[in-house]
């Protein structure tokens, strides 16, 4: 057994010490995370932790995908085809499903956002031009565990392939943490790297966002959480 993997076991008993804990937010950073990287942790019973530009208005990326399928489902007309395009856009990041989508509910990414109160989440000219923040990403899908946890969009994070419609490996950053049941990612097809990935699992959600490589974010997000983890759950 690694180090790694026994950091994590501790930090399971973290998160069941947590469930129970008023809510909270965790000031200090005990690790250095690069601010190339932004990342946001959200935990039972209102607990909150990010680095200090987990509100910095950033790239949506892909993870605009997780808006606009999330206003289909509930919002949309209900039609088979809908919920197709939703599935593609989730498992596969399928950058056409999601133009057809975004197409048809073009006020998707601003409805969702004031729904859920996302302030750094908004719509561009189209939707790989929108924005969102790493707070933003999950506290929405904290949301939807508590308020919404049947959704398809966990079944579909949680079967997402292996392999993105455009041959993009989805493997990396949030995807890689113990615990994690499901995950989406996102990335830019131009210009300098960058990436994003949002997980979700028993109690938690946590999203990251780089500008840098897939591999830059999976060091960042190893590297912080389990010291961090097992910080708070010292304090509780």
């Amino acid at each position: 057994m690694s180090i790694r993997t026994v950091t994590w076991c501790a930090a399971a008993v973290a998160v069941g010490l947590m469930a129970a804990a008023p809510a909270a937010h965790a000031d200090e950073d005990p690790t250095t995370v690069p601010p190339r990287t932004a990342i946001s942790l959200r935990m039972p019973g209102g607990f909150a932790w990010g680095t200090p530009n987990e509100h910095e208005t950033r790239s949506a990326l892909s993870m605009s995908k997780l808006y606009i399928v999330d206003y289909a489902l509930r919002h949309g007309d209900g039609s088979p085809e809908d919920r197709a395009l939703s599935e593609r856009m989730i498992r596969d990041s399928d950058d056409g499903a999601a133009t057809q989508l975004a197409g048809k509910y073009p006020q998707a990414i601003e409805a969702t956002a004031a729904e859920y109160g996302l302030p750094a989440t908004h719509g561009g000219s189209d939707w790989g031009r929108s924005t969102t923040s790493t707070a933003d990403i999950t506290d929405f899908l904290a949301a939807k565990q508590r308020t919404d946890a049947g959704s398809p969009i966990f079944e579909w994070m949680a079967g997402a392939s292996n392999t993105a419609a455009d041959g993009t490996p989805q493997n990396w950053g949030t995807a890689q943490l113990p615990g994690v049941q499901g995950s989406k990612w996102g990335w830019s097809d131009v210009g300098a790297p960058e990436v994003a990935s949002a997980s979700f699992g028993t109690g938690f959600s946590v999203a990251a966002h780089t500008y840098g490589t897939p591999a830059d974010q999976s060091a960042d997000v190893l590297d912080a959480l389990p010291a961090l983890i097992l910080r708070l759950a010292g304090a509780y």
